[in-house]
């Protein structure tokens, strides 16, 4: 395919986009101070909904029916390898040493003993795996989150985590691989997997009476309780800035999504 077919098909999404990204509200919906743009996120939401069930969800049911668990196990360890080096470096800018120096072994380990990090010798060594990246630093010295917002194909985040996603871009191995066709290709077996281990939540999230509303709580208390190390408060989850509907009030018994191991 040429650049103007590209340009095609890059157009055909943008309008995708765009054709459905205005919609009405549920009815009796309550606006969330931090979902300002709520009526287009949601029309962004609608879109990303109907690109996973035609092609991302099919194509990780069938990589979990037909390839062995522990392949799938080392394609897992893999790419949480390559995102290792991003991780030490957070850790770092976030005065968290340790850390660093931890992930910093669990990378030299795994990328050697462990064959390119398919095994994980590290996690057997005692050297824990951790979970920063940019937006979460960012969140440490003191930025706020912002509006959440719904990226297309990309999924939920919000004003802070969206341009750090690029920042993080260039501290993972794979931006500096040369060969255009193996620097690209990584991402399909990448996606794929992250799609898959997302599979048992769908069942979940098809009794949900609105899937919008959930995921977007559950992204932002997620964020909220990674950039604060489990410290988190309801009074961290609005923006203390936003003026919110009257007669109403930040709840007090909303959930705290657990923090991944």
């Amino acid at each position: 395919m040429g650049k103007e077919g590209f340009a095609r098909v890059a157009l055909a999404a943008i309008v995708a986009t765009g054709l459905t990204a205005c919609v009405t509200l549920p009815p009796n919906s309550q606006r969330s101070p931090q979902d300002p743009w709520e009526s287009w996120n949601r029309g962004v939401y609608k879109f990303n909904d109907v690109l996973d069930r035609a092609v991302a969800k099919p194509v990780a049911r069938t990589y979990v029916r037909f390839v062995p668990q522990p392949i799938r196990t080392g394609v897992t360890n893999f790419f949480a390898n390559l995102d290792t080096p991003t991780v030490m470096v957070n850790d770092a800018l976030q005065g968290k040493f340790l850390a660093a120096a931890n992930d910093l072994g669990r990378f030299a380990l795994n990328t050697t003993v462990g064959l390119g990090g398919i095994l994980d010798p590290a996690s057997s060594a005692g050297l824990k795996r951790n979970n920063e990246d940019f937006g979460q630093t960012l969140g440490k010295w003191g930025v706020h989150p912002g509006p959440f917002v719904e990226l297309p194909v990309l999924g939920p985040s919000d004003l802070r985590d969206a341009p750090a996603r690029l920042v993080d871009s260039y501290t993972n191995p794979r931006q500096y691989i040369k060969n255009a066709y193996v620097k690209y290709g990584l991402y399909l077996p990448d996606l794929t997997d992250r799609r898959a281990a997302l599979l048992p939540l769908d069942e979940t999230l098809s009794h949900t009476y609105d899937p919008y509303a959930f995921v977007r709580d559950a992204y932002l208390q997620r964020r909220a309780y990674l950039v604060s190390d489990g410290q988190v408060s309801n009074e961290d989850l609005v923006d203390p800035d936003a003026d919110l509907p009257a007669g109403t009030a930040p709840s007090d018994d909303q959930p705290i999504t657990p923090k991944p191991q």
